[in-house]
């Protein structure tokens, strides 16, 4: 969002962010937008995060069972419960703001831009009557295209599983199930939370997945690049990479450092803010993997340094991560799998060893891997040896560089650069006051007209009235017949 932000103020548009007082990420003062804090006593701190990530991986080392997968599940289910509930209340705070209500109204905005995957801003958009425009791959119910385009389960995997486009018969029934334990999810952690918001702000009569639904445009930060091709509607603008951009020079002493790595080159190794300091034992046995390289590594770690680090290795607590990309030594990343980071390696056209660990993470880094780009470890069973095998085919087998070379030439042969894509729809809503002739009418429609059963019903039933009419004019012609043969002898 930040980038979008800065892009807006940059062409001249004034940008008003609204934010919770205990938000620890949105900085309440900015040159590129106005804040309006609202107070807000609720909503998940930055250590209980820390806790849970750490609870998180605790579980993530222990084998992949079936009931590890359901731990991680309702565990998971539960944490995004907590937040869909505290972001609902901090709307409820704002909209019985009525000082803040009327202020909002008085701006005049032209649009609201927001992202669902916790649900607040469309319900402001509704509320100021304002036209939306989505930044998303995730809504509160999940992948964004299984809320507004056709998802055939034949084809189009379920996000989690780890599947590809191509399924076997026994994966195409798991993505099945996949599908009903994400309804299942839907249906307990998350509907009820803003069904309920609706019904009371709103009314009973409208629903809040109408709400959403009626957004104008979707900018989707992914891109058939990375996505599998599946079905798309008219109202979905494909942002994939839209923060990538060219690598600046590094810091002084970073560029000595990458500089003296020669020929071997650099290992750029970071797995986003959350998981930036895994448990000791862990580290330990990377640092030692680091030990046995000739290239030199750099590591964004937070916690202890390893006793088992190795003298060619930095470890610093933060990175420039896409000028570090785009350096011409970097020659693999190691990475959790975040979005923003996958995008960036594809940009830049370096190859990755991944280690997945929660959310949408692995499911990511598989895509990556169907493409042959990727290497995975699986952080249950990774130790210094097998760490060490994984490092060493990802960086002398020429076909990932090749592979992610290949995606990178793909990224960067489009006609307009994804971020101006995403200015020309955002600015295209603020100039016809919505994008209403985009949206489509599947989801106003109930299951029974959109898959046609009351037509197909219909037509059976005619075709069986009509077959049940044939059948008993000619067994009436039949029986005349048959009667008139008799009279003749008689």
């Amino acid at each position: 969002m930040k980038v979008l932000i800065e892009e807006l103020h940059t062409r001249g548009h004034n940008v008003t962010v609204l934010r919770a007082s205990n938000s620890w990420y949105i900085q309440k003062e900015s040159p590129f937008y106005t804040s309006i804090t609202v107070n807000n006593s609720g909503g998940i701190e930055r250590e209980l995060f820390d806790e849970f990530t750490k609870h998180i991986l605790q579980i993530r080392r222990q084998s992949l069972s079936f009931w590890t997968y359901l731990t991680l599940f309702f565990e998971t289910a539960a944490l995004f419960e907590e937040m869909h509930q505290n972001q609902l209340v901090l709307m409820g705070n704002i909209f019985e703001n009525n000082a803040l209500m009327d202020s909002l109204q008085r701006a005049k905005f032209d649009l609201v831009l927001t992202d669902p995957a916790f649900g607040g801003g469309f319900f402001l958009a509704r509320r100021l009557d304002l036209p939306i425009v989505l930044n998303v791959r995730w809504t509160m119910h999940g992948e964004a295209h299984f809320e507004i385009a056709p998802s055939p389960l034949s084809y189009v995997p379920v996000p989690g599983l780890e599947l590809s486009d191509k399924m076997t018969f026994g994966q195409r029934a798991m993505n099945l199930i996949g599908f009903m334990f994400s309804q299942y999810n839907k249906m307990w952690f998350v509907t009820p939370h803003y069904h309920s918001f609706c019904k009371k702000y709103f009314g009973s009569e409208i629903n809040y997945k109408s709400i959403l639904r009626d957004a104008d445009i979707w900018l989707m930060r992914t891109d058939f690049i990375f996505e599998f091709p599946r079905p798309t509607m008219p109202n979905i603008v494909y942002m994939g990479g839209f923060q990538c951009k060219p690598a600046k020079p590094l810091p002084e002493e970073l560029e000595k450092f990458v500089e003296s790595s020669g020929e071997h080159g650099v290992i750029v190794m970071s797995l986003g803010t959350l998981f930036s300091h895994l448990p000791d034992e862990i580290s330990e046995e990377i640092a030692a993997a680091f030990s046995r390289l000739p290239q030199r590594v750099i590591w964004r770690h937070t916690g202890p340094r390893p006793l088992t680090t190795g003298d060619r290795t930095l470890l610093v607590d933060w990175i420039p991560q896409n000028d570090l990309l785009g350096h011409p030594q970097t020659k693999l990343f190691i990475t959790h799998g975040g979005t923003n980071s996958i995008q960036e390696a594809i940009y830049h056209g370096v190859p990755i060893l991944g280690l997945p660990i929660v959310f949408d993470q692995p499911d990511n880094l598989s895509r990556m891997k169907v493409r042959g780009t990727t290497k995975l470890v699986d952080i249950a069973e990774l130790n210094r040896t097998m760490f060490l095998e994984a490092l060493k085919e990802v960086l002398y087998n020429p076909s990932y560089r090749e592979n992610m070379k290949t995606l990178s030439k793909l990224h960067h042969d489009q006609p307009m650069k994804p971020l101006d894509r995403a200015m020309f729809w955002i600015e295209f809503v603020m100039r016809n006051k919505g994008a209403a002739h985009l949206r489509t009418q599947s989801f106003r429609m109930s299951w029974i007209e959109y898959h046609s059963v009351d037509v197909i019903l219909t037509l059976l039933g005619i075709i069986v009235f009509s077959c049940i009419f044939i059948y008993f004019v000619i067994k009436y012609i039949c029986l005349k017949v048959l009667s008139k043969k008799k009279v003749k002898p008689e």
